[in-house]
C-alpha cells in the first residue's frame, strides 16, 4: 500500500517533532499495511457532513437574514451555487494542487481528477496518514472533508459583496481566487512531508508549515484568507446605493439566529474533525469550540450592552461566529484555559471591528466579513502561538519553541496570507471588472437582485 500526503494540523507533542502528513507514495516496509479504522472513518464522514451543513444552509441563512428582503434569494443562490462550483473544481484539480508534493508554494497534478485514489482493477482504495504513525484513512474521505473547507472559504467572501455583485462575475472570481489563492495557501500551511519516509526522499513541504506555523483548522487558510479577499472586493466593488442615507436593516434576524446556531453545530465537524481521528485531540478541539464560542457570545453581547445600552440578537449571533472563527486555528492547539481567554477576548475585539474599525476604513463590507473573519482569524492565529505553551495549559510539549519565537512565526504566517490573498483578490476582481463586469446596474440594484438576476422572489409579495 502506498501512502498519500495528508492534511496537516501542527500539534507539537512531547518526544516528537511536528506531527505531519505521511509523505507521498511511501511503501510500508517490513510490516502489514495498516487499514482504516471504521470508527475514524465514521467520524470523518460525519464531520464532512457537518461542515456541509454549516456551509450551505447555515451560511445561507445567516447571510440571507442580514440582507434586505429583495436580495434574500440572491444570497442563497450565491452560496448554494458557489459551494457547488468549488466542490467540482476541488475534485478536478484543487485537491492535487493543495495536498500533493510540489514546491513550497503549490503542489502537483498527480491527483488530477482524483487519479490514483481508486484502482478499479484491484478494488483498492488509496489511504492517507493521520497524526498517529500507522493510522490511516481512506483518501476519498479526506478529499471530501477538505472539499467542504475549500468551498465554505470561498463562500465566506460573498458576505462582503452582497446586494450589488453580478452573479456571473462572482462565480468567475471564486474560480480564479480558489485556483490562485486558496489552493496555494492551503498547501503552504498544511502540506508537510511525513516523518515515516526516508528523509533523503522528502518532497518539499509548504512554506509556512516549514516555518512551524500552527493552524489546526483554518485560521489562516480559511478566515484570514476569505476576510481579506472580501475587504478587497468591497473596496473595488464600491458601496451599495443609498448606504448611509437609506435604512438597510436585516430583514430576518430569526433566520440569522438559526443560521448562527447551525454554524455552531456544524463547526464541531470543522474543528474536531480536523483531528482526523476519533481521539483525545478531537475531544479537546470539540470542547474548545463549544467553550470559546459561548464565551464570545457573552463578551460581544456585554460590550454592546454597555456601549449601546441594549443587548441585541444580532450581536449575540455575531459573537458566536467571532468565537468560532478565533478558536479555529487554536482548537486542538490550546488547552481549556486558552479557549476561555480566546473566546473572552475576541468578542469585544470583533465588536470594535464591525463598528469603530469599519467606520475608520469607510468601506461597505456589507456583512462584516473582514471585521469578524479576518480580525477574529488574526486574533486566533496569534493567540494560538501563545496558548500552545504547556506552561499555559497547551499541548505544545517539549517541541514548543517559546512564546516569543512561536508568536513571531504566527505573525509571519499571518502577514504572508494577508499579502498573498490581497494581491490575488485585487487581480481577480479587477480582471472581472474590466471584462464581463463586476456590479449590476443601478436599476437592477434598486429593484433587487432576486427578481432582476434570478427571476424569482424569496417571498410572496
Amino acid at each position: 500500500m502506498r501512502i498519500a500526503p495528508k492534511h496537516f494540523r501542527t500539534v507539537f507533542m512531547a518526544g516528537a517533532a511536528a506531527l505531519a502528513a505521511l509523505g507521498p507514495t511511501m511503501a510500508w516496509a517490513g510490516a502489514a499495511a495498516p487499514t482504516p479504522d471504521k470508527g475514524d472513518m465514521a467520524w470523518m464522514m460525519t464531520s464532512t457532513a457537518l461542515v456541509l451543513l454549516m456551509s450551505v444552509p447555515a451560511l445561507g441563512l445567516f447571510y440571507g437574514g442580514l440582507v434586505r428582503t429583495k436580495n434574500m434569494l440572491s444570497v442563497l443562490m450565491q452560496v448554494f451555487v458557489g459551494f457547488s462550483l468549488i466542490t467540482v473544481l476541488w475534485c478536478i484539480y484543487g485537491y492535487s494542487l493543495a495536498f500533493t508534493a510540489g514546491n513550497e508554494f503549490i503542489g502537483g497534478l498527480s491527483r488530477l481528477f482524483l487519479a490514483g485514489t481508486f484502482d478499479p482493477a484491484t478494488g483498492a482504495f488509496s489511504t492517507i496518514g493521520t497524526f498517529d504513525k500507522g493510522v490511516v484513512l481512506n483518501e476519498l474521505v479526506y478529499v471530501a472533508f477538505q472539499a467542504t473547507f475549500a468551498a465554505i472559504t470561498c463562500c465566506l467572501i460573498l458576505g462582503s459583496l452582497v446586494e450589488r455583485v453580478k452573479f456571473s462575475g462572482i462565480l468567475l472570481f471564486l474560480a480564479f481566487w480558489f485556483t490562485f489563492c486558496y489552493c496555494p495557501v492551503a498547501h503552504m500551511v498544511w502540506y508537510v512531508p511525513g516523518l515515516d519516509t526516508n528523509p533523503a526522499d522528502h518532497p518539499v513541504g509548504g512554506l509556512l508549515a516549514n516555518w512551524g506555523a500552527l493552524d489546526f483548522a483554518g485560521g489562516t487558510v480559511v478566515h484570514i484568507n476569505a476576510g481579506i479577499a472580501g475587504l478587497v472586493g468591497a473596496v473595488i466593488l464600491g458601496k451599495r446605493i443609498g448606504l448611509g442615507r437609506e435604512p438597510m436593516p436585516p430583514h430576518s434576524l430569526t433566520m440569522t439566529m438559526i443560521g448562527a446556531s447551525l454554524l455552531w453545530f456544524g463547526w464541531f465537524g470543522f474543528n474536531a474533525g480536523s483531528a482526523l481521528e476519533a481521539n483525545g485531540s478531537a475531544a479537546l478541539a470539540f470542547l474548545n469550540t463549544y467553550l470559546a464560542t459561548a464565551c464570545a457570545v457573552l463578551t460581544w453581547m456585554g460590550t454592546e450592552w454597555i456601549i449601546k445600552g441594549k443587548p441585541s440578537m444580532l450581536g449575540a449571533a455575531s459573537g458566536a461566529v467571532a468565537g468560532l472563527v478565533a478558536i479555529t486555528p487554536a482548537a486542538g492547539n490550546v488547552g481549556i484555559p486558552g479557549a476561555f481567554l480566546i473566546g473572552l477576548g475576541v468578542g469585544p475585539l470583533c465588536f470594535w471591528g464591525v463598528t469603530g474599525l469599519k467606520r475608520m476604513i469607510r468601506t461597505d463590507d456589507a456583512l462584516d466579513v473582514f471585521g469578524v473573519h479576518a480580525l477574529g482569524g488574526i486574533f486566533g492565529a496569534l493567540t494560538t502561538g501563545i496558548f500552545n505553551d504547556p506552561a499555559l495549559g497547551g499541548p505544545g510539549g517539549s517541541a514548543y519553541p517559546g512564546i516569543w519565537a512561536q508568536l513571531l512565526i504566527q505573525a509571519k504566517a499571518v502577514a504572508v496570507v494577508v499579502i498573498w490573498t490581497a494581491v490575488v483578490a485585487a487581480i481577480g476582481f479587477y480582471l472581472i471588472k474590466w471584462t464581463i463586469g463586476l456590479r449590476v446596474s443601478e436599476d437592477e440594484e434598486r429593484e433587487g437582485l432576486d427578481i432582476t438576476v434570478h427571476g424569482e422572489r424569496a417571498y410572496d409579495m
